[in-house]
C-alpha cells in the first residue's frame, strides 16, 4: 500500500503504453516513471528532505502526475492547491503547511509571486515551461525551471523509505478568513480507496480503457485517478478545462465509455446542440458527486446519451469515495448508492449513537480510507474522529438495503460546480463592508452547477449600497467560483426565538428573490 510502488506495479503487469494524452502530446507509463525519478532526484539537489511539503498548483497536464509520484519519491509530502484560489488563500496554505517548495506553471505564477511576495523566506519555486532558471519578476524569488531540473537528473532513484501510514498527502480546505484545516491522507487511506474502485470495476467485468480528466487534477480526484489509472492499466485524455465540444471529440476519438463530472457538466452536455454532430455512442456512463443531480437531468441525460449517471458521496477526510451506485444494481434516485468495499457507515444521534434504519442522523464514517487527522490542528482532530468514527457533519439516513440519503449539510456547506464553499468565510468577509449591517451566505439549488451561492445582506441606515458594489467588493478579495452569484438585500434576516438566523427559511426567501430579480 505504499503509492510509489504503483508505476513499477503497472509497468510489470501492463508493460508500456500511452497512459495520459495531452493535445498531440502521450507519455506512456514508463516514461512517466521516470520523469518522477528525475524530479525526485532534483528536488533532493534542491534541498528538499524526507517529510516536507511541496505545493503542486497547475492546470490539468502531464506534470500533475509526475509532480504527484516525484514528491512522493523524495519522501516529502504532497499538497495539491487548486489554481483558482486567490493569491491570499494560497499564501495562508504556504505559511501553515510550512511548504519548502512549490511546483507550478507560467499561466499560475503572477499568484504564486503575489502570495509569496510578502514572506521572508518564501518556497522553492519550480516552474513548468521556463527554458532556464531565472529571477522571479514580482518578488524576485528564483525561479527553476522544472525541464533543466529533470533533464540534469537520473532517472533511477533509491526506493524511498517510506511506510503505510506514512502521510501521503495534505490536501488544505479553502477559506478567505478564519483557520481552514489541512485533511491528513496517508499511503494507506489513498491506495486502499483507489484499491476498492478498481474492485468494484472489476466484479463488473469492466475492461480498462480511456477516460477524460478534466475535474482539477490539482485536488484529491487528481490522485485517485491517478491511482486507479496505475492499478488498473487505464488511460486519460486531459483537458484543462471543461468544453463540450473537446470532451464529445474525446469520447469519439478515444471511445471513452466513463469519466467523473459534476452536474454543471451534466448540464452542459444534456443542453448543448453541439453534441450532435460527434459519434458519442461508446459512452455508457458518468459518474457524478459534488451535489445531488435533479431527476430532471438525470432522465434528460439518459434520453439523450442512452447512457447512465452514478451518483456517489465522498469528502477529502475520506480519500474520497464513502458510497457509490454498483453496474449492475438498482440506482435509486435521490440516494448516492452503497458503502465502498471496505468502508463502514453509522447515522447516528448527537450522542454518536446508532440510529435505526430510515431515521436521519448525522453520518458516521470508518475504514483504512479515513484521514488520521488534520495537520497541526488537534483539536480539530479530536472533534472530528471519535472511537474510531470519523464524523462528516452531513444528516442522512440509510435504508433497508444499504444504500445512502444525504439529507441536509450539517455545517451548511456550499458545493458549487464541485467546489466546496465556506458560508461563514464569505459571511465574514462581505459584513466587513462598511455599508453591511448584517450578512447571510446560502446555498440554492441550480440545475446547472448544483447549488449557487446568494449572499443575503441587510444595508446599514441610510447606506447607499447596489449589489454590482458589493459583488466587485468579493471579487476583488475571492477566487472567481466563491463569489456570490447574486445579492440579495432585505431589511431583516429571519430568526428564531433565541435569535439564531433561519437559514432553512432564508433559502427559501433568497431563492424566490434571486428568480425575481
Amino acid at each position: 500500500m505504499i503509492l510509489t510502488d504503483l508505476p513499477e506495479q503497472s509497468l510489470e503487469r501492463f508493460g508500456e503504453y500511452p497512459m495520459l494524452y495531452a493535445g498531440d502530446r502521450q507519455v506512456t507509463n514508463l516514461e512517466l516513471r521516470n520523469s518522477a525519478n528525475r524530479l525526485a532526484n532534483g528536488l533532493r539537489r534542491l534541498g528538499v528532505t524526507a517529510g516536507e511539503r511541496v505545493i503542486v498548483c497547475m492546470p490539468n497536464c502531464p506534470e500533475v502526475f509526475i509532480a504527484y509520484q516525484g514528491i512522493l519519491r523524495a519522501e516529502a509530502v504532497v499538497l495539491p492547491v487548486m489554481t483558482l484560489l486567490h493569491p491570499r488563500e494560497i499564501g495562508f496554505i504556504i505559511e501553515a503547511s510550512g511548504a519548502s517548495a512549490i511546483i507550478t506553471s507560467q499561466s499560475v505564477l503572477p499568484a504564486i509571486e503575489q502570495a509569496v511576495a510578502d514572506m521572508d523566506a518564501p518556497p522553492k519555486l519550480v516552474v513548468a515551461g521556463l527554458v532556464r532558471d531565472q529571477s522571479g519578476p514580482t518578488a524576485g524569488t528564483p525561479c527553476h525551471s522544472l525541464s533543466s531540473l529533470m533533464a540534469d537528473a537520473a532517472a533511477e532513484i533509491r526506493k524511498p523509505a517510506l511506510k503505510e501510514d506514512d502521510v501521503a498527502v495534505i490536501l488544505f480546505t479553502s477559506g478567505t478568513t478564519g483557520q481552514p484545516k489541512g485533511v491528513m491522507l496517508t499511503h494507506r487511506n489513498l491506495y486502499s480507496n483507489a484499491a476498492s474502485a478498481v474492485q468494484l470495476a472489476e466484479e463488473a467485468n469492466d475492461e480498462p480503457g480511456t477516460t477524460i480528466g478534466v475535474l482539477p487534477l490539482a485536488h484529491i480526484y487528481g490522485f485517485t485517478v491517478a491511482n486507479t489509472l496505475f492499478l488498473k492499466g487505464g488511460r486519460m485524455v486531459i483537458m484543462q478545462k471543461f468544453d463540450v465540444r473537446a470532451v464529445c471529440e474525446a469520447i469519439q476519438n478515444h471511445r471513452v465509455r466513463a469519466f467523473a463530472t459534476v452536474p454543471a457538466m451534466v448540464h452542459a452536455l444534456t443542453h448543448a446542440p453541439e453534441v450532435d454532430e460527434y459519434d458519442v455512442s461508446s459512452l455508457e456512463s458518468l459518474g457524478c458527486g459534488s451535489a445531488p443531480l435533479p431527476v430532471s437531468l438525470i432522465e434528460a441525460f439518459r434520453a439523450r446519451f442512452h447512457a447512465e449517471i452514478y451518483e456517489g458521496y465522498g469528502l477529502s477526510e475520506a480519500s474520497p469515495t464513502v458510497t457509490a451506485h454498483r453496474k449492475g444494481e438498482p440506482i435509486k434516485p435521490g440516494s448516492v448508492g452503497r458503502a465502498f468495499p471496505g468502508v463502514e457507515l453509522r447515522i447516528a444521534d448527537e450522542k454518536g449513537d446508532p440510529l435505526p434504519v430510515g431515521e436521519v442522523g448525522e453520518l458516521l464514517v470508518r475504514g483504512e480510507n479515513i484521514t488520521p487527522g488534520y495537520y497541526n490542528n488537534e483539536e480539530a482532530t479530536r472533534a472530528a474522529l471519535k472511537d474510531g468514527w470519523f464524523h462528516t457533519g452531513d444528516m442522512a439516513r440509510l435504508d433497508d438495503d444499504g444504500y445512502l440519503y444525504i439529507v441536509d449539510r450539517k455545517k451548511d456547506l456550499i458545493l458549487r460546480g464541485g467546489f466546496n464553499i465556506y458560508p461563514r468565510d464569505l459571511e465574514e468577509l462581505i459584513s466587513r463592508h462598511p455599508a453591511v449591517a448584517e450578512v447571510a451566505v446560502v446555498g440554492v439549488p441550480s440545475e446547472r452547477m448544483g447549488e449557487e451561492v446568494i449572499a443575503v445582506v441587510v444595508r446599514k441606515p441610510d447606506a447607499d449600497l447596489c449589489e454590482e458594489e458589493l459583488l466587485a467588493f468579493c471579487q476583488e478579495r475571492l477566487a472567481k467560483y466563491k463569489t456570490p452569484r447574486n445579492i440579495v438585500f432585505m431589511d431583516a434576516l429571519p430568526r428564531n426565538g433565541v435569535g439564531k438566523i433561519l437559514k432553512k427559511a432564508l433559502r427559501e426567501q433568497a431563492s424566490e428573490q434571486a428568480r425575481a430579480n
